[in-house]
């Protein structure tokens, strides 16, 4: 098995291609096409292009709070595994100091 930097590397690793494995993201995704749809021929196609502008306006900023999201909940993970770590002497018993596990 390829370590994680490795994999990374070489574009292996894929962090914002990921589908959910919540049960209900296929079917509401299912859902958001029918309704996409059914918008479009009430409104037309100029109109709903213009809503098409908004939406994608609308993504943008959410991959962009996603983005930030990921980024600080990463380095939030990578301190708390450095403040682990930088204090492991004190999981491991002192025979001096009498504690034991």
């Amino acid at each position: 098995m390829e370590s994680i930097l490795a994999a990374l590397y070489h574009g292996q690793l894929q962090a914002d291609e990921i589908v959910p494995s919540h049960p209900e993201y296929r079917p509401l995704g299912r859902q958001i096409g029918a309704l996409t749809e059914k918008w479009r021929n009430r409104l037309g196609e100029e109109s709903f292009r213009e809503l098409e502008e908004y939406f994608d306006l609308c993504d943008s900023v959410d991959s962009m709070h996603v983005e930030a999201a990921f980024i600080h909940g990463f380095k939030l993970g990578a301190n708390m595994i450095i403040e682990v770590m930088s204090r492991r002497e004190e999981l491991v018993p002192n025979a001096a100091s009498g504690v034991s596990l």
